[in-house]
């Protein structure tokens, strides 16, 4: 007997599965302490939680993702999806996906923004987060869970049914956006790496939202920056060398005044 995947089993647990993998890879070269932008030293002592506890949240956020994801798959059904991604052209895929980009970049920008203004939800909420003044690759999902139902499963959510892509597609898509949010907070800049060249909303980025002077400035998550731009809540930055080895985000001395 032939025993078959369906699509919406894939797209619940494929970016789960990825989740972990590529986290695995990045941990696996956490003693890179040439290419980290923050000492193992710092790691330890800077955090605020414990790698257990960091664990235990993420893979609360996941099962909560799991049955969100199950529900949405069943509610906007599956008829002909095969046959639909089969025919589509990649000029339609493309779109789909830039659609889909946008949407979750804007729902996850003005999110996480209200979240840091309101003191109530910043103190209640989001601060577990933050926690993390040091990040790393699988802590990239700890939140509390009411964050990460609201920025990333509702917000992958809107942006599934915004673009109108199959759940075929959105295997692909939601592995994707998984990778590059992992990437964004794995603490390394690494030669080579294809997120640092074609995204400024990259590794160095997002750690200078990590800081404490940075916490006002660079709210984007996980594409693009064009939201911080328009906003004005961008916060430019160089990267160099730091004593003892390795890489050091140096905030726009402007905007770490301010």
């Amino acid at each position: 007997m032939d025993f078959e995947v369906s699509d919406q089993l894939l797209g619940t647990f494929l970016p789960i599965i990825v989740y972990w993998a590529y986290s695995g890879i990045y941990m696996m070269m956490g003693s890179f302490e040439n290419y980290r932008l923050h000492s193992m030293k710092d790691e330890d002592e800077k955090n605020l939680v414990s790698k257990g506890a960091v664990i235990r949240g993420v893979l609360l956020q996941q099962t909560v993702q799991a049955i969100v994801a199950t529900i949405l798959f069943k509610v906007a059904g599956d008829s002909g999806e095969a046959a639909a991604l089969h025919n589509a052209s990649i000029f339609i895929l493309a779109r789909q996906f830039l659609t889909a980009m946008v949407a979750l970049d804007t729902w996850q920008y003005f999110m996480h923004r209200y979240m840091h203004q309101n003191k109530f939800l910043y103190k209640h909420i989001h601060s577990l987060h933050h926690r993390l003044v040091v990040p790393y690759a699988y802590g990239a999902l700890y939140n509390h869970p009411l964050e990460g139902l609201i920025l990333d499963t509702i917000g992958g959510a809107i942006s599934f049914l915004i673009s109108g892509m199959s759940p075929r597609a959105s295997i692909f898509f939601f592995s994707f956006a998984t990778i590059k949010t992992v990437d964004d907070h794995c603490g390394l800049w690494l030669p080579g790496n294809l997120f640092h060249i074609f995204f400024k909303n990259n590794t160095a980025y997002h750690d200078v939202h990590h800081q404490l002077h940075g916490s006002k400035y660079n709210f984007s998550q996980p594409f693009f920056v064009t939201w911080d731009r328009i906003l004005g809540t961008y916060m430019p930055y160089s990267l160099g060398k730091r004593p003892g080895g390795g890489f050091e985000v140096r905030p726009a001395k402007a905007c770490k005044d301010d």
